[in-house]
């Protein structure tokens, strides 16, 4: 019996979800059909591709030799597809995008709506999770990353740099007093990253630097901003997000200004999907020319 290139498909989903409901919901079939589908693919390749653990299904020997294969066919079946619908028209299908919340809230819903006003039949989807994406088990087509990845099969393209600057209330600023120098943050609340939640040693902001302990702390940019909003303290702030938190202000910034960048990291598997390529070069343009307007009004 030869494999079915949809028992694949169903195949990768179990393998990147590692359990039967999720790639169920991935893929919108039923648990039941998903666990007959890899069934049938087990019996055609005459050996088993999971074992079930309390942790949910983990392919096997075999079932790791058959990843890399049936993430090739997936391509390719992309890339075909990607080719016989043209290279000219509006782009359509789903794209799933991840990236730290940071930019998934306060940059990345202009960008990406201005791509689907012009692509109506474009699924797009924002994942915004505090931590780095994991490409090979397809948990976005693409992910916006805060450092150059320096192993793995990926396409890395520098999107663009970025400012941040430290920030507090006016409200805040005004029960506490103006800041004039560094040595007046002594005694104030900081508000930052929970330390040992830092899942990136870019965003490492306040290490080496004449802090005292960060008071209020989140994984979250937007409760960080948003506890800064609130008049909680004086925090590391996004240049780009301003705009959107009334009653902040940027301060001290001949004294503390920080830059970072943002890279778009992609598969290798897919650089040939025209659809992923084009939708790769609209979010680039458009980040860079979001980021620099924003800088522009913060």
């Amino acid at each position: 019996m030869e494999p079915h290139w949809d028992d694949l498909k169903v195949f990768l989903a179990v393998a990147r979800a590692e359990s039967l409901s999720g790639a169920g919901q991935r893929l919108k079939l039923d648990p039941a059909t998903v666990g007959r589908r890899v069934a049938r693919l087990e019996a055609a390749m005459g050996v088993p591709l999971f074992s079930k653990s309390p942790t949910g299904y983990v392919p096997t020997s075999e079932g790791q030799r058959l990843i890399p294969h049936a993430a090739r066919a997936e391509a390719a079946m992309e890339a075909a597809s990607s080719e016989m619908a043209g290279q000219g028209g509006p782009l359509s299908g789903q794209v799933r995008l991840g990236a730290p919340d940071g930019s998934a809230n306060f940059l990345l819903p202009q960008v990406c709506s201005e791509i689907a006003a012009a692509n109506p039949d474009l699924e797009i989807q924002i994942v915004a999770l505090p931590r780095v994406f994991n490409l090979s088990k397809r948990e976005a087509d693409m992910a916006i990353m805060v450092s150059r990845p320096e192993t793995g099969r990926l396409i890395v393209s520098k999107l663009t740099d970025y400012k941040l600057h430290l920030a507090a209330s006016t409200d805040y600023l005004r029960r506490h007093g103006p800041l004039g120098s560094m040595r007046d943050l002594k005694g104030h609340r900081i508000v930052g990253y929970i330390p040992d939640m830092i899942f990136d040693k870019e965003l490492d902001y306040l290490h080496d630097r004449a802090f005292e302990r960060v008071a209020l702390a989140s994984n979250s940019v937007s409760v960080q901003i948003n506890w800064i909003r609130q008049g909680g303290g004086v925090g590391v702030v996004h240049d780009f997000a301003l705009p959107a938190v009334t009653g902040v202000k940027k301060v001290l910034t001949d004294q503390f200004s920080l830059t970072r960048s943002f890279f778009l990291v992609r598969h290798e598997d897919d650089r040939r999907i025209e659809r992923l390529n084009r939708f790769a070069a609209l979010l680039s343009d458009g980040v860079r020319r979001e980021v620099a307007r924003l800088e522009r009004l913060s």
